[in-house]
């Protein structure tokens, strides 16, 4: 068997510092160059990585998985609308290193995010993800989220266009 697949390595969850931004700009980078994950062409610079993540942390909604101490992915909500009326309202975002595959990392990232979105109040967590991510549509099903659908070609990338599957988690 495959050694990135060995179940036997221990993940560990922790929130994130800032010290990881470069660890997290790294997995973003590599879902934005090669995964319809993230619907953007652009890679963030280091300055727009430091940022993202201070605004993450500053909300205290962003945690980074760790194997044999290195980060392995990462996972975060935040605010799925900006009107005031969504305030209770997030959405989930959970990436793994493409070489991290296969240990339970993305599970990991997921459970931890879900208890800290219903700790902090929140009342519904809302997971946007490309039609086509079977993985992460698998994933979200395990933890209870459940297809309210799925809208056709709403965004495009790598010459394609793409549809917007929606699942939703009631935390109350």
């Amino acid at each position: 068997m495959n050694p990135i697949y060995e179940r036997s390595r221990a993940v560990t969850v922790r929130p994130a510092h800032s010290g990881d931004a470069e660890a997290i700009r790294a997995i973003r980078n590599h879902a934005v160059e090669h995964s319809t994950a993230l619907w953007t062409q652009s890679p963030q610079s280091p300055a727009e990585g430091t940022a993202w993540l201070a605004a993450h942390l500053e909300r205290g909604s962003v945690f980074v998985a760790e194997v044999e101490g290195e980060v392995a992915g990462f996972a975060t909500y935040g605010p799925w609308r900006s009107l005031d009326g969504y305030r209770h309202t997030v959405e989930d975002s959970v990436y793994v290193r493409e070489d991290r595959h296969g240990l339970g990392i993305g599970s990991a990232l997921l459970a931890t995010l879900i208890a800290a979105a219903r700790e902090a109040g929140h009342h519904v967590v809302i997971a946007d993800i490309e039609a086509g991510n079977t993985a992460s549509i698998r994933l979200h099903e395990r933890f209870g989220f459940h297809h309210v659908g799925t809208v056709p070609e709403v965004g495009t990338k790598f010459g394609r266009w793409l549809d917007l599957t929606l699942m939703r988690l009631p935390l109350t």
